[in-house]
């Protein structure tokens, strides 16, 4: 598995596709940091936000239409970041990969994801196929060395996969400390405005 340094890489002229999958429960300020950061670093064309309808290792999620309807509200100031709604309940390398491709014919597909995930991608059912089928765009914090990527990646079955890691300046911010904010009724870092609106709207996270 081959890890690249953003600031190197060279692209050609297909058109570059970033999935950021999700539970989004409640998309914040840290999910589009992420997200255009990521799009700049890895020269991709658009950003497509994909919320899970049934997230794994989640109890309970907000209604998957009120998060996608978050997700629309907060992506809206940036042409190039999208939501895309898919029909399969999770994320998955059986079902989801084909849809994708259907849905970006000729495109090269970029994963965004934090090194979080990457931690567990190894365990996932047909990761080989996935990691030759698209590259890896990895957000890593301040307190995490290149070295311990390196580590994380080593550790995943695949040596096709192209890995772009860079240092994520996004904010760290925890969904269900605004979950809890929004039922307080008080601020929070990372809080959207448009977010907040359409909780308050809606009587979410009471």
């Amino acid at each position: 598995m081959k890890s690249t340094e953003a600031k190197s890489v060279s692209r050609t002229k297909r058109s570059r596709i970033g999935i950021y999958s999700g539970t989004f429960d409640p998309v914040h300020a840290g999910h589009v940091a992420f997200a255009l950061q990521a799009a700049e670093v890895a020269q991709l064309e658009a950003v497509y936000f994909v919320p899970e309808r049934v997230p794994r290792a989640k109890r309970q999620a907000t209604h998957f239409a009120h998060r996608v309807a978050m997700v629309r509200r907060a992506v809206r100031p940036y042409p190039h970041l999208k939501v895309l709604e898919l029909a399969d309940k999770t994320f998955s390398v059986a079902h989801t990969l084909p849809r994708l491709q259907h849905e970006f014919p000729g495109a090269e597909l970029v994963f965004l994801c934090g090194s979080d995930v990457l931690q567990h991608m190894a365990k996932w059912a047909y990761v080989k196929q996935f990691l030759r089928s698209v590259e890896l765009c990895v957000g890593r914090r301040e307190n995490e060395s290149a070295d311990s990527i390196k580590k994380i990646l080593s550790k995943i079955p695949s040596s096709h996969a192209e890995v772009i890691v860079f240092e994520s300046h996004a904010p760290a911010v925890s969904s269900s400390h605004i979950r809890a904010a929004l039922r307080e009724k008080r601020g929070a870092k990372g809080l959207l405005a448009s977010v907040k609106v359409y909780a308050n709207q809606e009587w979410l996270y009471l």
